[in-house]
C-alpha cells in the first residue's frame, strides 16, 4: 500500500507539472499566434524565434518534471514512512503485543506526525488498560477467593457437624456475605462508570450537612478506632447523586479509619478556586511519593496484607475518583510536607442556570 500511496503522489505531482506546462504553453502560443498578431498587427518578428521559444519551454517541462518527480519522492517519503510506522505498529496491537509503538522519524509532516503521537497515545492507553484489566481479574479472585472459601469452610462444618449452629455463627456467615456482596456493587460500580453509565439523580445540596451526616453514621467506628475528629464545615452547594456522593464520603472517612488508627482528623468543606471541596486531613502514617501516585488505583493497597487484615477490599478510593468524576469533579491526595494523607473530593459548584 505504501509503495501504491508513493506512486500516486508522484504521479500526481507529474500532472500538476504538465498541466502547469501546458497551461504556460498553450496561452503563449494563443497569445504569440493569435493575440498578439491582433494587437500588434504591423509587427515583423522573427521565425526562429518561434522554435526557440519551444526549446525553452521544452527544456522548462522536462525540469519542471523532474523537480515535480523529486519532491513528490521526498513529500511521498514524509507521509508514507509515518503511515506504514502506524500500520505496522497497529497489526502488532492487533495481534496482543499492546507494547508495540509507531515511530514518528527525524522529520514529522503535518497531520501525519500527529498522527503517530495519536496511536501513541491510543496505544499507551490500551496496555495501560491492559495491565490494570490483568491486576483486577487476579486481584478480584483473590478477593473473592478468601471469603468464599470461609463460607464453605463453615458450611461444609454446619453440614458435617463440626460446627453448632448458633445466632452468632449465622451472624458471621451473613457478614462475609455482605462482604462479597459489597465487593461485587463496588466492581459494578467501577464498571459503569468506565463505560459512562452511572447514572446520577442530582439535586441542589450543601456538602457541609452531606459531611456531617457522614460522620455521624461512622461514628462509633471512628471513636473504636481512636480517631479524634474536628470540623470546618463552610457552606458548599453543588448539583450531586446524595446516594452517590454520601457513598464517597463515607469511604474517604472509612479510609482514614483504617489506615490512620488513633489519628487526629480535621474534615473541611468549602469552596475553594471556584470549586466545591471535601477535605479529610489526618496525621497518620501516611504515604510515599510513589504510593500517592497509585492510591486510586483498583485494589491496590500500600501493604495488601495488613489491609485485607483490616477488612479493606482495596477498591474504595478508586470508587471515590469514579464517583467524584461522574460528577464532573475530581478525587486526588493533596502534596503536604507533613506527616499524614489529605484526600480531597472537588465538584463544580452549579451556575445560576443549573435547575434546582
Amino acid at each position: 500500500m505504501g509503495g501504491n500511496l508513493n506512486t500516486r503522489i508522484i504521479r500526481a505531482m507529474i500532472m500538476l507539472a504538465l498541466a502547469a506546462f501546458a497551461v504556460v504553453y498553450f496561452g503563449l502560443m494563443a497569445y504569440f499566434f493569435l493575440i498578439y498578431d491582433w494587437l500588434y498587427p504591423e509587427a515583423i518578428y522573427d521565425e526562429s524565434w518561434r522554435l526557440g521559444d519551444t526549446v525553452t519551454l521544452g527544456l522548462l517541462l522536462g525540469i519542471g518534471i523532474l523537480t515535480a518527480s523529486a519532491f513528490g519522492w521526498r513529500l511521498a517519503r514524509q507521509i508514507v514512512e509515518p503511515l506504514k510506522s502506524v500500520g505496522a505498529a497497529a497489526r502488532k496491537v492487533a495481534e496482543g503485543d499492546f507494547s508495540a509503538r509507531a515511530a514518528s522519524g527525524a522529520k514529522r509532516f503535518g497531520e501525519a506526525g500527529d498522527l503517530v503521537d495519536d496511536f501513541n497515545r491510543m496505544a499507551e492507553q490500551l496496555q495501560r488498560a491492559q495491565s490494570e484489566l490483568k491486576y483486577s481479574n487476579s486481584a478480584i479472585a483473590h478477593e473473592l477467593r478468601t471469603p468464599l472459601t470461609i463460607l464453605r469452610g463453615r458450611l461444609q462444618g454446619l453440614l458435617d457437624g463440626a460446627f453448632t449452629p448458633s445466632p452468632e455463627l449465622y451472624s458471621r456467615l451473613i457478614a462475609h456475605v455482605d462482604d462479597l456482596s459489597a465487593i461485587v456493587e463496588e466492581l459494578r460500580t467501577l464498571a459503569l462508570n468506565n463505560a459512562g453509565q452511572l447514572d446520577l439523580d442530582c439535586k441542589r445540596l450543601d456538602l457541609a450537612p452531606a459531611a456531617e451526616a457522614a460522620l455521624l453514621s461512622l461514628d462509633d467506628q471512628l471513636n473504636a478506632a481512636g480517631i479524634t475528629i474536628a470540623r470546618r464545615f463552610d457552606s458548599a452547594v453543588v448539583n450531586a447523586d446524595p446516594a452517590r456522593l454520601r457513598q464517597a464520603l463515607v469511604a474517604v472517612l472509612d479510609n482514614c479509619r483504617r489506615y490512620a488508627p488513633k489519628a487526629q482528623v480535621l474534615v473541611e468543606t468549602g469552596i475553594s478556586d471556584g470549586q466545591a471541596f471535601f477535605r479529610c486531613s489526618d496525621n497518620g502514617p501516611g504515604l510515599s511519593d510513589e504510593n500517592r501516585a497509585r492510591a486510586f488505583e483498583r485494589f491496590w493497597r500500600a501493604d495488601d496484607s495488613r489491609g485485607r487484615s483490616r477488612g479493606g477490599s482495596g477498591l474504595g478510593l478508586s470508587i471515590v475518583k469514579a464517583i467524584a468524576q461522574a460528577h464532573g469533579g475530581d478525587a486526588l491526595i493533596l502534596p503536604s510536607g507533613q506527616p499524614g494523607l489529605a484526600i480531597e473530593i472537588r465538584l463544580p459548584c452549579p451556575t445560576a442556570t443549573n435547575p434546582d
